[in-house]
């Protein structure tokens, strides 16, 4: 009753004035993300120091990285689309067994990819290569970030409570500490410094797991301690077919999206091995950069979407339409500084991965090429999240498939055919170009049916 009590008071999220409140929820998240952007490229940047097949490996392991974090992340989605939306509906009980629920699907999750870990490594790095080196490298990571996934699955679904009830600034303060921990620790393991074992890639997985698991920690201190809008308790922590329904109704086209990035980079890898194995780590370096483009972006959209899940409930569709306005305006202006860091410092940007010669003849075109389509990618972004929010999930995973499989690979498949290695970048324009005219179609068929 307290509860409800409390919580009658409204939220800031149908109250603020839109443009200070999407800039309130986001900066934070934003601040995160770059941070874990940060970490991720100097996870890569002390990997390469051993030799481009240590760096190969690792940009081969990342179709299982995204993965988890695909399901770890798409889970989050669905349940922070349904917390927001219960709380905007003033129905707490709803939001309660949101939040415990959540718990328990990341626990079972976490599940799957132990199994992966222990049974499909060699498998998966195998269909993809058959150097040895590479394959005794791309083992040991995805063996340790597998078997330890359990803090990046609990510490994001801790995270996604946090957001859905508009305290992002707190969700910042767990992936900071726990990217700052990955990143000190990442040259002691891989190097062996100050007497530890010298690891080399194995190092970097497990600086990368300790990480997540103090966030985890933190996450959950936090929840408990700062959370007042919802109750979380072991024994509420158990499944409901009904709510687990409603979270995937959103999530499972969010996770098959997300996931499809693992499919594309997995294809992609096995297109770029024809030509030569520094094409591949080319791309892996692309990935590990592009993330500080478009992981503020990510954060933007983590500030937006709790924003127009409440203000769907509240049926407030004034303040839905500012949201989206202003959320496409900031990540525009946030994808064309991508645009031109790529443009005019893509030399510099692939030295700091001790890029050899062969490999920057291979990657400056590449750079240029890929980010033709960044300010493209900003539209359609924001648009995925806002149907997302909506509760429109099937609609982003259309864009979503048919950006990256039915029209980026098939098109590079075809331009590697021809013989010449700079054509298969031209995949990515031409890709989110397609992307932009289906969000088009998709938000205003959403739009002129919204019921308020």
């Amino acid at each position: 009753m307290n509860q409800e009590v409390t919580a009658q008071k409204e939220n800031k999220m149908g109250t603020m004035p839109v443009n200070r409140l999407l800039i309130t929820m986001s900066i934070p998240m934003i601040i995160s993300m770059l941070v874990q952007a940060l970490y991720n490229v100097v996870d890569s940047v002390f990997v390469a120091q051993i030799n481009e097949n240590a760096l190969t490996a690792v940009s081969m392991a990342f179709p299982v990285q995204n993965l988890m974090i695909a399901v770890a992340t798409g889970t989050g989605v669905g349940v922070n689309a349904l917390l927001s939306r219960s709380l905007g509906e003033k129905n707490y009980k709803m939001a309660n067994k949101a939040a415990n629920n959540s718990a328990f699907l990341a626990c079972m999750s976490y599940l799957v990819f132990l199994i992966f870990g222990l049974t499909c490594t060699d498998v998966f790095f195998r269909a993809q290569t058959d150097i040895p080196e590479i394959i005794a490298y791309g083992k040991s990571y995805t063996f340790i970030i597998c078997i330890l996934s359990f803090g990046l699955f609990l510490q994001i679904a801790f995270e996604r409570m946090l957001q859905a009830t508009g305290l992002t600034i707190y969700t910042m303060f767990s992936q900071l500490t726990g990217a700052v921990i990955n990143i000190i620790l990442d040259p002691i393991l891989i190097f062996g410094l100050f007497g530890f074992p010298k690891m080399e890639v194995a190092g970097a997985a497990l600086a990368t797991v300790i990480g997540q698991i103090i966030g985890m920690i933190i996450t959950v201190i936090l929840n408990v301690m700062k959370n007042k809008e919802i109750h979380l308790h072991i024994r509420e922590m158990k499944p409901d077919k009904a709510v687990i329904a409603r979270i995937y109704a959103v999530g499972v086209p969010s996770i098959i999206m997300a996931s499809i990035a693992s499919i594309m980079t997995f294809c992609m890898n096995k297109i770029l091995m024809s030509f030569t194995s520094t094409a591949t780590a080319v791309f892996g370096v692309y990935f590990k950069l592009q993330s500080f483009i478009f992981m503020p972006v990510f954060g933007l959209n983590n500030g937006m979407v709790p924003i127009v899940a409440y203000n769907y409930g509240a049926k407030q569709r004034e303040r839905i339409t500012k949201t989206m306005k202003f959320a496409l305006l900031y990540a525009f202006c946030m994808m064309v500084l991508g645009f031109a860091a790529f443009q005019f410092l893509s030399t510099q940007l692939l030295g700091l991965f001790n890029a050899s010669e062969a490999m920057l003849t291979i990657g400056v075109p590449a750079l240029r090429i890929i980010s033709i389509s960044f300010p493209f990618a900003a539209f359609s972004t924001i648009s995925v999240s806002a149907l997302q929010a909506l509760g429109h999930g099937i609609y982003s995973m259309f864009i979503s498939v048919g950006r990256q499989l039915f029209v980026l690979i098939p098109v590079a498949y075809v331009f590697a055919k021809m013989g010449n290695l700079d054509m298969v970048w031209l995949a990515f324009p031409v890709a989110e170009i397609v992307a932009v005219i289906l969000s088009g179609i998709f938000l205003k068929r959403v739009f002129q049916k919204l019921d308020i």
